[in-house]
């Protein structure tokens, strides 16, 4: 369609006003308009995106710097090349990725999309479904090389579109692009995207073991699932990746606080809204959950404060904006903090609260319906959203390291943005291990990741270390990983689960201690504080010679009826030449409070008239049932399934229509019991069309 009947169409709008004409970068325009008539954009058959007017700024590369991989550029490869990531390649399994982008197009060196099957790995476009640009942030964040630049920004980036419209795909898809890569010989692959369960057997994970096993340094994100333990998902869960949580680079973050009351509430930027800087007080007025007749029209010049569920972040606050609201906070409907986005850019800001601080609002503004907005300083601080370990059955420590993943401005398709997440965390680490590979390409996964976690920086909250299942062994620095010259492997480990009535146990662990250096290496272990029911036998001072590696054994000596049911964790501290080695351990003892189901879904079978269903069981169960009720009034119908003595692992079943014996949409209450304490879920499911239609 020609570019004038183009502009004829966009006359049938009548908010929409042409700024500015566009016809050497791209075909296209400009404009300014309504919500309404601006999404009616998307709708025509000529238009191939449509995307907000952005203010940009270059924090992806204040991040960078932050890291250290700034500081190495000095360092040279055994070629006298500057580290930049020449020479490596880097898969980026998400979303696909804008290869047209001017920051990107240089390193763009092909790909796959597994999607639509074919060679061409090109970010969703609107007129294909729901837009994605999530696949060309993280690939900045590794490698942008022109207005901004990644942490390795001469790195060739290797696009595996496993993430279709929406940012949805499913295993079937990111395996694949796994097995892809490792057929590539890719060097490093990133996989910015998880789900919710937290074991390590999901196919995924062992996907992504494979790769590592194959010479390729798999990094992952932890998942945003925090602040909860038992929130790493797959396949952050894969014990021979690297598990990335999200930490804080130095920044202004907002908060606000009502009336006298002296708490400081947290508020996060959702991706897609306009940037929340107010500097005075403002009011607020409860929205409900953001339907039209939730939000009253005394809202118009003051703040909504909306719940999460039922609708989407998008369809809320463009209600809020129709009634004329200045601004939007939506707080979580389940424990802690979220990070969150719209489908579609919006003129006010959007902020995302936790639950507890969401509640306290709503009650304090009864009272004092007054908010105003403060900014402190904040760097290398553990975010709430980043999911916490460890991992259910090995009891391994996860995520291994942390890096910055919060106001991360990178590329995306036209532009740039800033957003949030493990998902912006884990590619700073995969630029960091492009930059390792460049410097010593002859070192293998295990000590590239062991060289990273071996140097990070172990973060401070308040006067005492986030925990090792927070942060694992730290934020990470680059420049002081690419001059380790010691590597300590694994870099953490567990001694497993004990039980009360065990009598005094000895576990033993092999690590081994690899001298990259030149010359003869002297180490010793700082011992632990004494501490009764238990007791360290660890190797007094030992030497390892240049160039070459050491196994040493400890091993650990417990009680467990004296130290007491729980999760035991901290670390060992192996000391060389004046430097420190922060090793994290943990163990268990007794059955921890993990969930019991994760991963639950249900579904059309593979043959006509059946139906499927799958569930996620940790530790396996006692008792496994699905309860179906009437969603109106609530009245028991029947049990769909019940089983007893269930092993642990994926839990899959086809039932046929005549089995199951009805028809129609009900409440099911999905539940297990195991080893003393019983977990569910409720999710509403049709027989008819076989989706789960609301998980709540």
């Amino acid at each position: 369609m020609k570019k004038s009947e183009v502009l004829d169409r966009l006359k049938q709008l009548p908010s929409i006003k042409v700024n500015k004409e566009y016809d050497t970068v791209f075909e296209g325009f400009s404009v300014t308009g309504n919500e309404e008539d601006l999404k009616k954009l998307t709708e025509m058959t000529s238009v191939e995106n449509v995307y907000p007017n952005q203010t940009y700024s270059v924090t992806v590369e204040k991040s960078v710097h932050y890291i250290g991989a700034e500081d190495i550029r000095s360092y040279l490869d055994a070629d006298n090349h500057r580290l930049t990531g020449e020479g490596i390649k880097v898969g980026v399994i998400d979303t696909g990725v804008d290869y047209s982008h001017p920051d990107l197009r240089r390193n763009y060196k092909g790909g796959y999309d597994l999607v639509d099957k074919d060679s061409d790995p090109m970010e969703t476009k609107a007129k294909q479904g729901m837009p994605t640009i999530h696949g060309t942030h993280v690939a900045g964040i590794i490698a942008a090389n022109g207005k901004i630049h990644g942490v390795a920004p001469e790195a060739e980036i290797i696009a595996y579109r496993a993430l279709g419209p929406g940012g949805m795909g499913t295993s079937e898809q990111v395996i694949a692009a796994i097995e892809k890569a490792i057929k590539d010989k890719v060097d490093v692959i990133n996989l910015s995207l998880g789900n919710d369960v937290n074991g390590p057997d999901w196919p995924t994970s062992l996907a992504l073991n494979k790769a590592a096993e194959n010479g390729i340094v798999a990094v992952t994100s932890s998942g945003n699932s925090g602040p909860n333990m038992w929130t790493v998902g797959s396949p952050g869960t894969a014990s021979k990746a690297i598990s990335v949580g999200a930490s804080t680079p130095p920044i202004q973050i907002p908060y606000v606080t009502i009336g006298v009351n002296e708490r400081q509430i947290n508020v996060t930027q959702m991706q897609g809204a306009s940037e929340w800087s107010f500097n005075r007080e403002e009011e607020i007025v409860f929205g409900g959950k953001g339907y039209p007749q939730d939000i009253p029209n005394t809202v118009k010049g003051k703040i909504a404060l909306i719940e999460r569920g039922t609708i989407p972040f998008t369809e809320k606050a463009i209600n809020a904006l129709k009634k004329g609201a200045i601004g939007v906070m939506i707080y979580n409907n389940v424990k802690g903090e979220f990070a969150g986005g719209l489908e579609v850019g919006i003129s006010i800001p959007v902020v995302s609260v936790s639950k507890e601080d969401g509640l306290f609002l709503k009650k304090k503004m009864k009272q004092q319906p007054y908010i105003e907005t403060n900014y402190k300083k904040v760097e290398d601080s553990i975010a709430d959203f980043s999911s916490r370990g460890p991992v259910t059955y090995t009891w391994d420590i996860k995520p291994d390291v942390v890096a910055p993943g919060v106001a991360i401005e990178s590329t995306i398709p036209n532009g740039y943005e800033s957003l949030q997440g493990t998902s912006m965390a884990a590619p700073h680490v995969a630029g960091a291990a492009a930059l390792i590979k460049q410097a010593h390409p002859t070192w293998n996964p295990e000590q590239i990741k062991a060289a990273l976690m071996n140097t990070a920086k172990l973060l401070v909250n308040k006067d005492d270390y986030y925990s090792t299942i927070e942060q694992g062994t730290g934020r990470i620095q680059i420049d002081k990983a690419v001059k380790a010259d010691t590597l300590i492997y694994p870099s953490s480990f567990s001694f497993g689960l004990f039980h009360n009535e065990d009598e005094r146990q000895q576990k033993v662990i092999t690590l081994t201690i690899d001298n990259q250096s030149l010359m003869k290496k002297s180490y010793s272990f700082d011992l632990p504080k004494a501490q009764n029911g238990i007791q360290w036998k660890l190797p007094r001072t030992f030497t390892v010679e240049p160039k070459s590696k050491k196994k040493i054994s400890l091993s650990l000596d417990i009680t467990p009826s004296v130290l007491g049911k729980g999760i035991h964790s901290n670390w060992l501290t192996i000391l060389e030449d004046g430097n420190e080695i922060k090793l994290p351990y943990i163990y268990v003892i007794e059955e921890p409070n993990y969930p019991r189901i994760m991963g639950f879904q249900f579904g059309p079978g593979d043959k006509p008239k059946t139906f499927k269903y799958e569930a996620y069981l940790p530790g396996g169960a006692e008792e496994f049932g699905i309860a179906l009720y009437d969603p109106d009034t609530l009245r028991f119908i029947k049990f769909l399934d019940f089983s007893t003595n269930v092993a642990r692992g994926m839990l899959k079943k086809e039932l046929t229509q005549k089995e199951i014996g009805i028809e129609g949409t009900f409440k099911a209450l999905v539940f297990v019991k195991n080893k003393g304490k019983e977990d569910t879920i409720e999710v509403m499911i049709s027989i008819e069309d076989s989706v789960v239609l609301e998980e709540e």
